[in-house]
């Protein structure tokens, strides 16, 4: 897993990049489809973008405050731990 924070000086936005490798392709969907319905509750000030290029999951925020960056991040986190349980216990489905 790697990760990567930084700060856009021309907007001032905070930013936060995450890549989460997965065995296969199928299981890398499988995990983008599972997250994806989790909409950030705030509407302003925070966006989240997920994506997947071959087996590594990707995803890349945006915030205006750190304090909001981190809940997201945190809260993201959560459900991403909860989908890789839940495919270690049943195992992963072709999408």
């Amino acid at each position: 897993m790697a990760a990567n924070g930084e700060e856009n000086p021309e907007n001032g936005k905070l930013g936060f990049s995450l890549d989460v490798p997965f065995p296969s392709p199928g299981e890398a969907t499988i995990a983008l489809r599972s997250l994806s319905p989790d909409r950030e509750p705030r509407r302003g000030g925070i966006s989240k973008h997920l994506s997947v290029s071959g087996s590594t999951l990707s995803v890349r925020w945006s915030a205006d405050e750190a304090r909001i960056l981190r809940v997201s991040v945190t809260s993201f986190l959560d459900h991403l731990q909860l989908v890789l349980e839940t495919m270690e216990k049943f195992g992963a489905a072709t999408p």
